[in-house]
């Protein structure tokens, strides 16, 4: 039996608190008043959501591991700029294949796989040319795991098919994009006994997984409150006539007001609060400024032959989401892609010891840091020195090799690694189907806040209750890829 590290104090201060809630009783935790507000007798009570019963013979897939793969073999649905984008990655790690590819568009599938075969792969079979060619794909025998980076409106039904063909998932964000479809996740998933996970790569960033480290540690004392999200000045790609095919993700934009996207920076939080490891979110309310980012951009630079000038916006162009937790955290999550700004995904954690601030320093990690002893005088330190003292295993084993093989400085390979040896060699997956499930309801819960004038609405526990137990996330024990045979 291989022997255990020593007990962290994360683990030790988790540990109570997780045992704190259960003995309290899973009800009278998530019946506790959710938000200050209400603890005062003020405000208004959250807005209800629906909580499904767990059907007859459904069981849990938490804490469940993968079955052996001595091969991963995926297929791959959605070949624009990100799926192609993630094909060699795949086909780089040790003991991972891509025997499939799909795209709507047969060019794309057939563009893939030349790629592959010139990098020395063995040639995928190819689908495309119509809607249903995920679906023929999905009916081979030779995928364990498929990877669907189509456009948001797909990934539900198409995370779902993959399921029920027997196949584990993996998909780019939203998972879904309304409460019911994230709901019918969670259940396929329990009842066909395959995983499906969010394609979360920052949750790999080297600067996120050693926040989540010394938070666990107990360097930030005791955590109280998160600051994460998507600030990314995409107005050009938006109104590009080919980054996004047939301008999909600027249509989102005519549709609803919503945080569409702020699961990058959410994720990491919510990992380094153990958000359904010990915690969960129990309110979210929302805010969002008037659309003005896309309509002014359109006046200044695009032509008025243009379809685009047919849209109205009506989308915030800042969207932020405060998120009470059960342990009295808070989180808040922002989303922005309109307004002219440099990138960020803020990336900020405080506690009752310190703070650690992303996207904010002169280091060459971009990140500060403020943590009692070590510091005083109210100046902020570089994060250099604790990135390296933290430094997650993963990203000391095989960091160059994800630099190398990988987009998004190392994270996209970093995630791809770790999800094919999790397979390998039959592990638990870092993020869950109720991780993905968690990350994503922003969305539609914003829609529901901001509709009724930013009044609290409740967060749904997708674990229905399991949340109270402590286990291990993307703060895994290491270990190595099996070897290739």
């Amino acid at each position: 039996m291989p022997e255990l590290p020593a007990v962290s104090r994360r683990l030790l201060l988790g540990g109570a608190l997780a045992t704190g809630a259960a003995a309290a009783g899973v009800g009278a935790a998530q019946a506790a008043p959710a938000t200050a507000a209400a603890a005062a007798g003020g405000g208004d009570a959250p807005l209800p959501v629906h909580t499904p019963p767990r059907r007859r013979g459904q069981r849990s897939m938490i804490d469940v591991p993968f079955d052996v793969h001595g091969t991963v073999r995926v297929g791959l649905i959605g070949l624009g700029n990100r799926g192609s984008g993630m094909a060699e990655g795949w086909a780089a790690v040790p003991g991972c294949r891509v025997t499939a590819v799909c795209d709507i568009r047969a060019d794309r599938a057939t563009s893939v796989a030349n790629r592959l075969v010139a990098r020395g792969r063995p040639r995928p079979a190819e689908y495309g040319g119509s809607a249903d060619a995920y679906a023929r794909m999905l009916k081979r025998d030779d995928i364990d795991l498929v990877y669907i980076a189509t456009p948001w409106e797909f990934h539900h039904r198409q995370g779902k098919a993959a399921l029920e063909a027997g196949k584990h998932a993996i998909v780019e964000l939203p998972v879904a994009t309304e409460l019911d479809e994230l709901w019918d996740l969670v259940d396929t998933s329990e009842r066909t006994r395959r995983h499906l996970m969010l394609s979360e790569n920052c949750s790999y960033g080297r600067n996120e997984l050693a926040m989540l480290k010394m938070a666990h540690d107990g360097l930030f004392g005791d955590v109280t409150n998160g600051h994460g999200g998507y600030l990314h000045d995409l107005r050009e790609l938006l109104f590009s006539d080919t980054y996004y095919t047939d301008s999909w993700r600027r249509l989102w934009h005519t549709r609803s007001t919503a945080s569409f996207y702020p699961m990058h920076g959410l994720a990491p939080i919510a990992a380094a609060m153990d958000i359904n490891r010990g915690d969960r979110m129990t309110v979210l309310r929302a805010t969002a400024t008037e659309p003005k980012g896309l309509a002014d951009y359109r006046e200044r630079f695009i032509d008025r032959s243009h379809p685009s000038w047919k849209e109205t916006y009506v989308n915030g162009d800042l969207v932020t989401c405060l998120i009470d937790t059960a342990m009295g955290r808070v989180i808040r999550a922002e989303h922005d892609v309109s307004s002219p700004r440099p990138y960020s995904r803020i990336n900020s954690l405080a506690g009752s010891r310190g703070i650690f601030e992303d996207y904010a320093g002169t280091s060459a990690t971009g990140g500060r840091i403020y943590v009692e002893p070590d510091h005083g005088g109210h100046s902020w330190r570089d994060f250099d020195s604790y990135r390296k003292e933290f430094d997650h295993w993963l990203w000391k084993k095989i960091g160059d090799d994800a630099e190398n093989n990988g987009g998004h400085g190392g994270m996209d390979y970093i995630l791809q690694w770790r999800t094919v040896q999790a397979m390998r060699a039959g592990l638990v997956p870092d993020i869950d189907v109720y991780d993905s499930a968690a990350w994503c309801a922003p969305v539609p819960l914003s829609v529901k806040s901001l509709a009724a004038g930013g009044r609290p609405v409740a967060y749904p526990d997708f674990t229905r209750g399991s949340w109270v137990n402590l286990r291990m996330g993307l703060d895994s024990r290491e270990s190595d890829m099996p070897p290739v045979a």
